[in-house]
């Protein structure tokens, strides 16, 4: 019996460890890519963020230590772009996605024209963000011929003229931030109106027999049963919040350490390739900075789901 038991087995693990080698072939081109294109760059740049006068041009340097770290974090720059970055962030990621919700929860309870709305809603999502930015200056700069669209509404309405694009810091931040937040709705829009169509309609049925609320309706089957999602949003909204630079720039232009306007990002940028680049050391500490607070916050908010969001 035992000899029969091992001629079985013997049969039985090959075929095993071969799909299991079959599976690794089919994950090797990903892993490859992956380390190539993410895992080695990362590598180098937590090693040069170390590096003190690195020469990218002799690929040389003169000692290895924290230097680089404390001159990034003392420098008045950076501390702008952080300061700009977290309010970005802290205003753009909440609002986008409430409004996002409402407006799903809007589309889905409408029969006529859900497709027309739900494609017009889409679609600044696929238009380039440098020609939503030009509409903007359109809409907030002043030009020698006018204030504005917005500023000739605020005049109606007995208000006095903003310069949103070169004026005060406050004036430049809103903009930044509606800039965002319509930039970054659709897709939200998108996500959350295909969660709510999969919500099962026998809650909502066994609901309005009872007699509940449309407002308990909500907070009770509709919040939880689309958690993950919202939590999905979240985490990507912070991480892409972190991240912004483009929209920056579309808005204010490439100098934005002259406009205060610069972020976490065009910092890194700047030290590479701008007006005061040729430091990779600098860029390197900066990045791994903004590295560790990306992954702080999506610790933090992985270890809220545990108790917020139903699976």
């Amino acid at each position: 019996m035992k000899k029969g038991q091992n001629r079985n087995a013997s049969p039985h693990l090959s075929g095993e460890r071969f799909q299991n080698l079959k599976g690794w072939l089919y994950l090797l081109p990903a892993i490859l890519f992956l380390g190539a294109f993410l895992v080695y760059p990362l590598i180098d740049v937590f090693i040069y963020s170390f590096e003190e006068g690195y020469n990218s041009a002799s690929q040389t340097y003169y000692g290895v230590g924290i230097y680089n770290y404390s001159y990034v974090l003392h420098d008045t720059y950076f501390l702008q772009a952080v300061k700009n970055t977290f309010l970005l962030v802290i205003i753009t990621v909440p609002v986008s996605t409430g409004l996002a919700l409402l407006i799903s929860v809007a589309l889905n309870s409408v029969t006529r024209f859900r497709k027309l709305l739900q494609t017009i809603y889409f679609l600044p999502y696929v238009t380039n963000t440098l020609a939503v930015g030009l509409v903007f200056m359109i809409l907030f700069q002043e030009t020698a011929y006018s204030d504005g669209l917005i500023n000739m509404l605020i005049n109606f309405c007995g208000g006095s003229s903003v310069d949103f694009i070169d004026g005060p810091y406050w004036a430049k931040m809103f903009v930044l931030c509606v800039y965002t937040i319509w930039v970054v709705m659709p897709f939200k829009i998108l996500i959350l109106t295909g969660a709510l169509a999969s919500v099962n309609e026998d809650y909502y049925k066994a609901a309005r027999v009872d007699g509940t609320s449309k407002f308990r309706i909500f907070r009770r089957i509709t919040l939880p049963m689309i958690s993950p999602m919202i939590f999905y949003l979240v985490i990507t909204g912070f991480i892409g919040a972190f991240k912004a630079y483009s929209d920056v720039v579309a808005l204010f232009g490439t100098d934005l350490n002259a406009a205060g306007m610069n972020t976490i990002v065009g910092y890194v940028y700047d030290m590479l390739y701008g007006d005061s680049g040729g430091y990779p050391s600098y860029a390197s500490a900066a990045a791994i900075i903004l590295f560790a607070i990306i992954l702080t916050i999506t610790c933090i908010n992985l270890m809220v789901s545990r108790r917020k969001v139903y699976y």
